[in-house]
């Protein structure tokens, strides 16, 4: 937006060097991206925001700058001097929609001249790039780009019995346009008519019928107040935007009215002669909110890291048109001016007030935020040591990515059906509907992490990537036993995996992730944690038979699951969930010092049925180990020629070592023969 420099003086006391009040009024918030010299004399190219329109025009740039160097602002004067002949004998203003136009003002001046306007109006327009058209059309421009507000002039003659009045547009009217377009007006348009038709698109532009030109003696100024999306939506709806509809579709002020129209009527009369008549029809459809806050120079010190005088907060906000009432020491009471009414937004609960750190800002821009020390922010909450489910969390999370696992977040919500299709820790708890949910897809509460990261899987299946490893750590939902209305669900935490496809590249040795692989992932994941889960076939649904296990803890209750997708798309799919609690670890972890001596390593391969699962045989073990075993695990399964159909080969290795002694090879080799004798016994192959 330009903005003359020269005309700002009128108002204010400026310093000599531009570039000067370009940067204090780029670090108040009006960044002034250029200026520049012509032969109308300097011109700064502000950006003002949407939110500022009080800063479109002349005198409310020239109010920032007076608070920001501490000058007076020098108000334009607006009091015509008028004639016996009361404004109400020629002219009458009705509001048929208050909601479009809460505020209508009207002066009527008779006997104007129309010409060419003196130079310095002709310069002032024409330094900000407005072409200067006439005497009374360049003030009505001049106005709206001194005060913010938008003028329009009516030739009072074309004005059906003298009347103005507001109201939607009727079906079939239409209007041409002071651009000389012809308009096909909607019902939803506001526009602005006298006794038989419409005459002006309401805070838009004037009609070509009723405009001012040569012959026109008697003018009626129209300065209102139009609501922003009634303007809004006529101007899109016809493809125009105009100075006044730029200014009325942000927000104008709605108490200037009447001043407006009182100083376009002191410089037509000046420039242009006639009679301005006694009075101003102001019609008020609405009174205008006032917007209240609270500010306390505590909380604003406390809010910006720097102490700011009561003295400069009073000065700054005073200037600014804020109104304040001291509330003690430190605290005022603070109404916003009527200029700044759509920047301050009142809070959705009583009382309605505005946020006080909308206050701070106003006081910290005009400080200046270069002003204001650089500082970390403080970080709330304890500085005390993580409670024992964030270490736990914490752990799940750095171990699963160490194991190649990539986290996924995903909704709360979930397909109805989704939910169904895969297994619960607590399936008879019945899914939470949601009461308004976004779409069917997430329409009730999760119940289990599984279906989520089932589906980030095939979306990464489909899309070729040649593996996939997810895990979540999130919260799911169940009812909550005896539940009562209000009651929360039960909301445990639980860690979901999945995995599929086939790592690897042409010059490395590629391998398939299967069931091992994620069971893997799981035990070692417990082992971290100081638990022990063991394995129990099972059928789950949404898992493909004889996949499927339960995990439980300390053979006691099921704080997991595990198996296949039973269906494809593309590669096989492995999924797994667990219980955070479950992997509590009920005792600290006991740690024994290595030997001093080598152990000696030993493996054992026995048949036996497929459907033994490696838990009874790891608890076997466990009960027939002699002292000196110090450690054992599954080293490999084989299914194949030369094993008997419905049987596998285990091959587990076993590792002996004693802490006072080197053991001999032959007390490992009597002790594998008896514990392989036990084991055949026990779990052999029998065809």
């Amino acid at each position: 937006m330009k903005l003359s420099l020269d005309w700002l003086r009128d108002y204010v006391e400026l310093p000599d060097d531009p570039r000067e009040l370009g940067r204090r009024l780029t670090q108040a918030g009006l960044a002034v991206e250029g200026i520049e010299e012509g032969e109308n004399g300097t011109v700064l190219d502000v950006d003002v925001t949407t939110n500022r329109p009080d800063c479109m025009n002349h005198l409310g740039m020239a109010r920032e700058a007076a608070v920001l160097y501490g000058k007076p602002l020098r108000r334009p004067p607006a009091a015509p001097a008028e004639s016996s002949e009361p404004v109400e004998n020629a002219a009458s203003v009705t509001i048929d929609d208050p909601v479009g136009c809460p505020r209508y003002a009207a002066r009527v001046i008779r006997g104007v001249r129309i010409g060419p306007s003196p130079e310095w109006l002709r310069r002032r327009l024409e330094a900000i790039g407005v072409r200067s058209i006439s005497n009374v059309v360049d003030v009505t421009n001049f106005v709206l780009w001194e005060l913010g507000q938008p003028i329009h002039a009516f030739d009072l003659a074309k004005l059906e019995e003298g009347r103005i009045v507001v109201r939607r547009a009727r079906p079939g009217e239409a209007l041409v346009t002071l651009d000389g377009q012809p308009r096909e007006l909607s019902p939803e348009m506001l526009v602005i008519a006298d006794a038989a038709r419409p005459v002006a698109l309401a805070g838009v532009m004037g009609g070509a019928d009723s405009e001012v030109n040569g012959e026109t003696r008697d003018i009626l100024i129209e300065s209102a107040h139009f609501d922003r999306k009634s303007v809004r939506r006529t101007a899109r709806g016809l493809g125009m935007h105009t100075d006044a509809s730029h200014r009325f579709e942000r927000g104008a002020d709605p108490e200037i009215c009447a001043e407006a129209a009182s100083r376009a009527a002191t410089l037509i009369a000046e420039l242009a002669g006639g009679e301005v008549l006694a009075g101003t029809i102001d019609a008020r459809a609405a009174e205008v909110p006032v917007r209240r806050g609270r500010l306390e120079l505590a909380k604003l010190n406390a809010f910006a890291g720097v102490e700011v005088a009561a003295a400069d907060v009073e000065r700054w906000l005073v200037g600014l048109g804020f109104r304040l009432e001291s509330r003690g020491e430190g605290a005022w009471e603070v109404a916003v001016p009527s200029w700044r009414l759509y920047d301050f937004e009142p809070r959705p609960e009583p009382p309605h007030e505005i946020y006080p750190a909308d206050l701070y800002e106003e006081v910290l821009r005009i400080l200046g935020f270069d002003a204001i020390p650089t500082t970390l922010p403080a970080l709330p909450g304890s500085d005390g040591p993580q409670s024992g489910s964030q270490r736990r969390r914490t752990l799940v999370r750095r171990h699963l990515a160490a194991a190649g696992y990539a986290e996924a977040v995903h909704f709360a919500f979930q397909d109805p059906a989704a939910d169904a299709a895969f297994p619960s820790l607590r399936p008879e708890a019945r899914p939470l509907r949601l009461a308004n949910p976004l779409s069917e897809r997430y329409a009730v509460l999760r119940r289990s992490l599984v279906p989520n990261l089932v589906e980030s899987a095939r979306f990464n299946q489909r899309r070729g990537a040649a593996a996939v490893r997810l895990f979540e750590v999130a919260t799911v939902f169940y009812e909550s036993p005896h539940a009562r209305d209000n009651e929360l669900p039960d909301q445990p935490e639980h860690v979901g995996l999945v995995c599929g496809g086939r790592l690897g590249s042409p010059w490395e040795r590629e391998v398939d992730l299967d069931l091992f692989d994620l069971k893997g992932a799981v035990e070692s994941l417990a082992e971290a944690l100081g638990v022990r889960l063991e394995a129990r076939p099972a059928a789950l649904p949404g898992l493909l038979p004889g996949s499927a296990a339960e995990l439980l803890r300390d053979g006691g209750a099921v704080a997991g699951f595990f198996g296949q997708v039973a269906e494809q798309e593309g590669y096989p799919l492995y999924v797994a969930e667990v219980a955070l609690d479950a992997l509590a670890a009920q005792r600290d972890l006991e740690v024994e010092l290595p030997s001093r001596v080598p152990g000696i390593a030993a493996d054992l391969t026995f048949t036996h049925p497929l459907a033994t699962p490696w838990a009874e045989i790891r608890q076997a073990i466990e009960e027939l180990k002699p002292a000196e075993l110090v450690s054992f695990g599954l080293e490999a399964r084989y299914r194949g020629p030369g094993v008997p159909a419905g049987a596998v080969n285990t091959t587990v290795h076993f590792l002996y070592n004693a802490q006072d002694r080197s053991l001999t090879q032959d007390e490992v080799n009597a002790w594998q023969e008896d514990l392989a004798g036990k084991l055949r016994e026990r779990f052999g192959w029998r065809g």
